[in-house]
């Protein structure tokens, strides 16, 4: 379809410009989501606080209690940073595409081209990862929910593998057959979160027995390190996982309503928001562990020690079990707004000409605008990622460690242009809603924008963070290594780099002409 009119624009979509200025066809998706629905979208695509719970043990390894505490503290903080400023990209910039539309506007002539093909592939392989390791996660936990009420039951990798396929298939049919009702889902989904956090906290607080503020002094080595700093920035990666994602919302901007606005704000109020209630959940928690070696041991029979607490603190089986149902609950509608976010980040690359078969990924169906195509590829890579269960649940969470070195790696090219471009005078110029034509040579700044020293400091910080969280990222999480307990995500990481870089030589540079950049008029 080609704009005749920049203002019939307006209702269906945005208006697309070439980085050049050059004008092309396009393909639209509706705008369903407001404030609270894509608000809602962005918190239970975290699920902090769920998230927490699950993925703490590592950090009781490396840490302890208060490694717990503090590491978690500094990933929070951390993230604030970093999204702040991706959430001033995000409003000079709203589009489906995210990292690489932003660092092909921020970068040099030179490398544009490159660099923004390089991010788009390790923003689309970091999202691939989330997915499958959040259904197989939420898969593998409704298996230990089932342990704690049936002592006897053995789980078995082809019920992990049916249980992952179940919950891919209720995201899908959320995603596909109900795609009408996915805003509406995830404005309900958020007050369940809600909920949730208190049908959690209340009764563990409240019939568990307590432990005392030593908790915040208590350090613990348990992965055999050399020094307790060193086991404690092993251990910071694992609270990474119940944060990241929160580009999510970015992901869906062609489908939000006055975008540039609306987009950074969930950003920035999801972040706070579920890093309150993911603190409070932590702290709670903590003091009511009780002996930290029965919990840590509790992890060979039951795989989630938090459940061993949940049934020892609240003196009940059933209820115990009824409190990880809620987290598995909210666990299988988290993975509904990844699949949605993996599916449109596609699409919007595909629609660059970044992916090959991009012509079949950027069709959209009729009815409901939705890239179904981008849906059932997301799916079917999920699906073959599941199969490695089979085989050994060690190389599937080494290849889902992913998720962490592709997104933040696609963050810190980010950061790390729009501060180069901030220190150079008039790189960008403040904002102007009249502006139509966007591009390198023509920056703005969005109506959210932090400015003078107290942005470059905030942006300058979020590199520091980013650069840090994401080489710890790569360690082992025990010595001396072996092969079960080695972290491949540096070679999963550095495969799909190597992929792209020959794909891009081979073809993409001749298809990939550089994204194109939306504005919302």
């Amino acid at each position: 379809m080609e704009l005749q009119d920049h203002r019939k624009s307006v209702k269906m979509g945005t208006y697309r410009l070439s980085i050049d200025g050059g004008q092309h066809s396009t393909h639209y998706t509706q705008r369903n989501f407001g404030f609270m629905s894509i608000l809602g979208f962005s918190c239970t695509v975290l699920i902090t606080w769920e998230g927490m719970l699950i993925v703490s043990t590592q950090s009781l390894l490396n840490g302890g209690p208060a490694g717990v505490i503090w590491g978690y503290l500094i990933v929070w903080i951390g993230t604030i940073s970093t999204f702040a400023v991706l959430s001033e990209l995000a409003s000079m910039a709203p589009t489906a595409g995210g990292q690489y539309h932003w660092v092909a506007m921020l970068a040099p002539q030179s490398s544009r081209k490159f660099l923004s093909f390089i991010t788009g592939w390790v923003t689309f392989a970091g999202w691939q990862a989330v997915t499958a390791s959040a259904a197989y996660l939420i898969g593998s936990l409704l298996q230990s929910v089932i342990i704690l009420l049936d002592p006897n039951y053995t789980p078995q990798p082809w019920q992990t593998l049916l249980f992952f396929w179940a919950i891919l298939a209720f995201a899908v049919f959320i995603n596909t057959v109900a795609s009408k009702t996915l805003a509406h889902f995830e404005g309900l989904i958020l007050v369940l979160h809600i909920f949730g956090f208190f049908g959690v906290l209340i009764p563990l607080v409240y019939l568990s027995p307590h432990g005392d503020a030593s908790l915040f002094t208590t350090f613990v080595n348990a992965g055999g390190w050399p020094n307790q700093g060193l086991s404690f920035v092993v251990g910071l990666p694992a609270s990474v996982f119940s944060l990241i994602g929160a580009d999510s919302a970015v992901h869906m901007s062609e489908e939000i309503k006055n975008a540039t606005i609306v987009v950074p704000r969930a950003i920035m109020i999801s972040i706070i928001l579920n890093g309150i209630l993911g603190f409070a959940m932590m702290i709670a928690y903590l003091f009511c562990l009780g002996d930290l070696n029965a919990v840590l041991e509790s992890q060979s029979t039951l795989g989630y020690p938090f459940l061993y607490v949940f049934q020892t603190g609240v003196r009940s089986t059933p209820g115990a079990a009824a409190m990880g149902l809620i987290i598995v609950i909210l666990g299988v509608c988290s993975t509904v707004g990844v699949l949605a976010s993996s599916s449109r980040m596609l699409w919007s690359f595909a629609r660059d000409r970044g992916v090959p078969l991009w012509r079949h990924f950027i069709k959209l169906q009729r009815r409901t605008s939705i890239p179904v195509y981008t849906v059932a590829f997301t799916t079917t890579i999920s699906v073959l990622l599941s199969l490695i269960t089979l085989g050994s649940s060690v190389a599937f969470n080494n290849i889902v460690n992913l998720s962490i070195a592709g997104l933040y790696a696609s963050y810190l090219l980010c950061c790390s242009l729009l501060l180069w471009r901030r220190i150079h005078p008039n790189s960008i110029k403040s904002f102007n809603p009249g502006a139509v034509k966007v591009g390198p040579d023509h920056l703005y700044w969005g109506p959210w924008h932090i400015s003078g020293v107290l942005g470059i400091a905030n942006n300058m910080f979020a590199c520091v963070y980013l650069l840090l969280l994401w080489f710890w990222a790569f360690w082992p999480p025990v010595t001396p290594v072996a092969p079960e307990t080695m972290n491949f995500s540096v070679l999963t990481f550095g495969a799909t780099t190597l992929g792209a870089i020959i794909w891009y030589f081979v073809r993409g540079r001749r298809e990939y002409k550089g994204p194109i950049v939306e504005i919302e008029l």
